[in-house]
């Protein structure tokens, strides 16, 4: 005589169990999340270093409408605003790299401490096998614009170097400093 076993033991034995997906899907949205308000509360503390009444300072009344577009709570808000009259004075960096097959990448960052943060990027240069280049060595192949850096010229690379490329963006714009990062890298 065989044992059967009924479909819900089955499906709670492998795991597959409704709350788990949900759970998991969850964090996901959560974690997604989390990163873009920071980003957004940077750009807030970036904006209120200008002033930190919105009515005369259009950057920071800017900011705070893209944070209120994407449903940012209004004590985040107002941290970020109060967090930029304690921080010292911000500096904007663009950090050049190249990557494998003449690949291009721009990292814009704005810190209060430049030796930490070009140590934090080379750090993550160093374990993806990048090489950081001279200042202004790779201005040419980019465009300044209003969401950042505009690529001009795009290269073609192997699979294996957009792979090396694209983990290292990856890991660099997890950095709280990093505004942005931009690669020659074709879409």
């Amino acid at each position: 005589m065989q044992k059967t076993c009924s479909s819900n033991t089955l499906n709670f034995m492998s795991g597959h169990n409704k709350w788990t997906q949900i759970k998991h899907k969850k964090a996901k949205v959560d974690q997604g999340k989390s990163k873009l308000f920071s980003k957004l509360a940077q750009n807030i503390s970036i904006a209120a270093k200008e002033g930190i009444d919105p009515k005369f300072n259009p950057s920071l009344r800017n900011a705070i409408d893209q944070a209120k577009h994407q449903n940012m709570p209004h004590a985040n808000i107002e941290r970020a605003i109060k967090r930029a009259s304690e921080i010292g004075p911000l500096e904007n960096l663009v950090i050049e790299v190249y990557g494998p097959e003449g690949v291009g990448v721009l990292i814009e960052v704005m810190t209060d401490s430049r030796n930490r943060s070009i140590a934090e990027i080379r750090a993550v240069l160093k374990k993806h096998g990048l090489k950081m280049a001279e200042p202004g060595s790779l201005m040419w192949a980019f465009e300044k614009s209003a969401e950042g850096y505009i690529v001009k010229f795009k290269n073609r690379v192997s699979s294996e170097a957009r792979a090396i490329v694209g983990a290292f963006l990856e890991e660099v714009e997890e950095r709280e400093d990093v505004v942005g990062a931009y690669s020659s890298l074709p879409e």
